[in-house]
């Protein structure tokens, strides 16, 4: 870790301590390892807050930060015999220079330690439900504290959720978080191109293709270009397949004439990317199949045209389900004489059997990034409706205003269930279009589109 870097995490640190204020300290632990199976464990991952704040990526590590912004850390100490199974640890004397915090101690002496880190302190923050136990310790720790008040002792009175601050602070991304952002898609989208590729190749080869070859082009692409993990598990679903919306990257048959759904991406130095192609296996889209695919590029554009500082976090959703509505209408998969006007087709959400979820979600450390979607100074004016759908009362708050900085998905879609309703041309297309967009004060930045979207620029590709 450079010199450069560690401001990022200082001047985050700062902020923090900033916002806590004299008397307030912040616990904040990394994530804990979880098992796989009897002796194996999953690939350790760091818990997004504590890495937000220190850039460290070793398990079993603890951050405290007090409101006049000293910084301690607790790390596993030094130990020949288990680094040389589970590799080098930086311990606690190297962390202060190499993170740049105040103090670090071994995380064997947590419980000991921070009972003396908390007394004085008015208000303590931390996570709430996200640390399974966390609370408990917490309890345990104040517990000790009271047990010494005649000695002069004073415990914390106030406990609050410091996810409440952070994600506020990790709503909008600086300049070293874009950059990462940026990478990140570049290596996902070339790793898109590769599966679509691959697909075409080996169909007019006459090999038999599954859905997991292509998955395997994806995982090469991210690790060969240094990315750490997928963001996520791999959505490649061939044919029918692609109208299940959490559908996994399993052995299913990629057929001649179909369409494939790849939704995955990588993350890379802890920020994930989230980009999702719809693609005719064989290079060549049907006449059926580029209908539906240019009216979700449409819905796609005028959301796109709808993102940007000012606008609220609702409005690419309007902007798409309004193109959809229309396009549903047009090419017969609602029916007018039932469904009625474009109005009709929204208030009632007729739309819903073919497009069920929304246009988008923040995007950052997390796939499903952190931060509110309502907006904070307006979150006293609360609003009623019923649910076209279901009946139920729904309360709204007003969207969250967008602002530059801010990282969102734009991923409009629609698929096709087999229906006596539904034009049989139709049935078992699923298609989704998601790019990363950050915000900027006119518009917004879309950083995901080295792999296209354009009908003629697919079929190109795959040629």
């Amino acid at each position: 870790m450079t010199v450069s870097s560690n401001s990022v995490y200082a001047r985050r640190r700062a902020e923090l301590a900033r916002q806590i204020g004299p008397g307030g300290i912040a616990v904040v632990p990394t994530a804990s390892e979880q098992q796989r199976n009897r002796d194996s464990d999953f690939l350790f991952r760091h818990d997004s807050y504590f890495y937000y704040l220190c850039g460290f990526t070793e398990p079993k590590a603890w951050l405290v930060i007090t409101g006049d912004g000293h910084t301690t850390l607790f790390c596993q100490p030094k130990d020949l015999e288990r680094e040389i199974w589970d590799g080098l640890r930086l311990g606690p004397e190297a962390a202060p220079p190499a993170l740049g915090v105040d103090a670090a101690f071994s995380v064997t002496e947590l419980d000991t330690r921070l009972p003396g880190l908390l007394d004085g302190c008015q208000t303590v923050w931390y996570p709430f439900a996200i640390h399974p136990g966390l609370e408990s310790r917490m309890d345990g720790w104040l517990g000790s504290l009271r047990t010494r008040v005649r000695y002069g002792t004073l415990c914390p009175q106030q406990q609050h959720d410091l996810c409440a601050v952070l994600d506020e602070m990790r709503l909008v991304k600086d300049t070293h978080e874009q950059a990462i952002m940026r990478r990140a898609a570049q290596i996902s989208a070339r790793a898109h191109i590769r599966a679509m590729q691959r697909s075409a190749r080996m169909l007019r080869a006459g090999q038999e293709v599954r859905e997991y070859h292509l998955d395997a082009e994806l995982l090469h692409e991210f690790r060969q270009c240094g990315s750490q993990y997928p963001a996520y598990g791999s959505i490649v679903a061939a044919g029918a397949n692609a109208c299940v919306l959490h559908y996994r990257a399993d052995a299913g048959l990629v057929r001649d004439g179909e369409l494939v759904l790849i939704d995955a991406a990588c993350e890379l130095d802890g920020y994930a990317s989230d980009i999702t192609r719809t693609f005719p296996a064989n290079g060549s889209f049907t006449g059926p199949q580029r209908t539906l695919y240019e009216l979700v590029l449409a819905s796609q554009d005028a959301a796109v045209a709808a993102t940007k500082a000012g606008a609220r976090f609702t409005d690419p959703h309007d902007a798409t389900v309004k193109v959809l509505a229309q396009g549903m209408l047009d090419v017969g998969l609602l029916d007018k004489n039932k469904a009625g006007t474009l109005d009709d087709v929204i208030e009632n959400r007729s739309y819903f059997p073919f497009y069920m979820h929304r246009t988008g979600h923040w995007l950052g450390m997390d796939v499903h990034d952190c931060g509110a979607y309502t907006e904070p100074s307006e979150i006293g004016q609360v609003s009623t409706r019923k649910d076209a759908l279901t009946g139920d009362i729904i309360r709204n708050r007003p969207a969250r205003i967008l602002r530059a900085g801010m990282a969102l998905t734009i991923e409009p879609g629609i698929y096709v269930r087999p229906s006596a309703n539904v034009p049989e041309q139709f049935h078992n297309i699923g298609i989704r279009i998601e790019d990363d967009a950050l915000v900027t004060d006119s518009g917004c930045e879309l950083i995901t589109r080295d792999v296209p979207v354009q009908v003629a620029e697919i079929e190109a590709l795959m040629r």
